[in-house]
């Protein structure tokens, strides 16, 4: 609101704004809220409410009397010397400068115009000050990815990562494919190359095995980061003729795909991890199908209430936990002394998120103590 009434940072406020925030604060102070309050909403200070009540006060034109900053400048560099300075910047051997290199250049000829200062200041009076050379241009931001899954099969998250061979140097490739509802490993594939073909064929078994197609009403979403395999076109064209959407981290922010960063965590501190590097393709996919099936049918998931991700993929979870709350009920009516709260909440997570927004973690947390007390 202040940013929209007053002059900016710098600038004078006019008249008619400081009349306008004047009367606001006045109907604010009227309604209940402080005065302090209401100049940090119109970003001003306290002070500057009681100056411009005088200002208004004394002749009624609210006009800014403050001594500024000497308009006239007996030093100011001449229209000559300012055309003299654009002449020289766009000389072909300057053309791609900066003036913090063109000045020292002029001096070493003993050649001196102006400061450097100045130099940035005529090319900015005259449109001229931006990047030179080919450099790339500052990007802005890229946005935050925020995913809600609230069922299996909506929202899958991907990577790759390596896995050591007995050959310093070579590696082998682990694909893992998992659903972020469920946690469930829904594919997975070691390689001896990191490959955008090969990730589309993986994709391809995944949808083909969950029965996902381009028919359905709410598309898969396939979540990974910035690698050159998640963003090839040979895996982008596989994703639409599935009619699966892509979604994507932020550059160097690995907390933007947590779900598979997990996961791999999870991999490679398993107790029964190999001490040593795998000997060849064949034994790192032995070891691989291994985890994958103690992971989804045996691993009680921390994130789930202790589920396995395939009692959860495929909705058993929901009567397991029914059962564990009637399991606690009983023994707290059996020794009612032994508990002061309420029994352990085995309620299921209805909704995960990928950078889930600040509003719906405060209000999940109000739902949560409400139901606990």
């Amino acid at each position: 609101m202040g940013g929209l009434l007053l002059g900016g940072r710098g600038k004078l406020t006019s008249a008619a704004c400081r009349q306008k925030v004047i009367e606001l604060i006045a109907e604010a102070n009227a309604a209940g809220a402080g005065l302090v309050r209401a100049c940090d909403v119109t970003c001003i200070c306290l002070r500057t409410l009681k100056r411009w009540r005088r200002e208004f006060k004394a002749d009624g034109n609210g006009v800014d009397r403050r001594k500024g900053s000497a308009r006239k400048v007996a030093h100011r560099l001449s229209v000559e010397e300012g055309q003299r300075i654009l002449l020289t910047c766009n000389e072909p051997k300057y053309a791609s400068l900066p003036p913090g290199q063109i000045v020292p250049d002029l001096a070493d000829q003993g050649i001196y115009i102006g400061s450097e200062r100045s130099f940035y200041r005529v090319l900015h009076a005259h449109g001229q000050l931006h990047r030179r050379g080919r450099a790339r241009l500052p990007q802005e931001p890229r946005p935050i990815p925020r995913l809600r899954a609230d069922g299996p099969n909506q929202v899958w998250s991907w990577d790759i990562s390596y896995l050591p061979t007995s050959v310093k140097g070579i590696w082998l490739y682990l694909y893992l494919v998992v659903d972020i509802w469920s946690r469930k490993v829904v594919a997975w594939d070691v390689e001896q190359s990191e490959s955008a073909e090969l990730a589309a064929q993986l994709v391809s078994r995944a949808c083909l095995k969950e029965r996902i197609n381009s028919s359905r009403k709410q598309p898969l979403i396939l979540h990974a980061d910035n690698g050159s395999s998640m963003r090839a076109a040979t895996l982008e064209v596989r994703l639409e003729e599935l009619g699966v959407l892509r979604s994507f981290s932020r550059p160097r922010v690995s907390n933007d795909n947590p779900y598979s960063e997990s996961l791999f965590r999870t991999v490679k501190y398993r107790p029964d991890y190999p001490n040593r590097p795998f000997s060849s393709k064949e034994e790192a996919c032995q070891w691989v199908s291994s985890f994958v099936d103690w992971y989804n049918h045996q691993h009680r998931h921390s994130g789930i209430k202790f589920v396995t991700p395939q009692q959860r993929h495929c909705g058993e979870a929901i009567e397991i936990c029914r059962q564990r709350s009637r399991v606690y009920e009983l023994a707290r009516i059996a020794n009612p002394k032994r508990w002061s709260r309420s029994i352990r909440c085995w309620k299921l997570p209805d909704l995960v998120w990928i950078n889930e927004p600040l509003a719906t973690q405060q209000t999940s947390l109000q739902v949560t103590l409400a139901k606990e007390a």
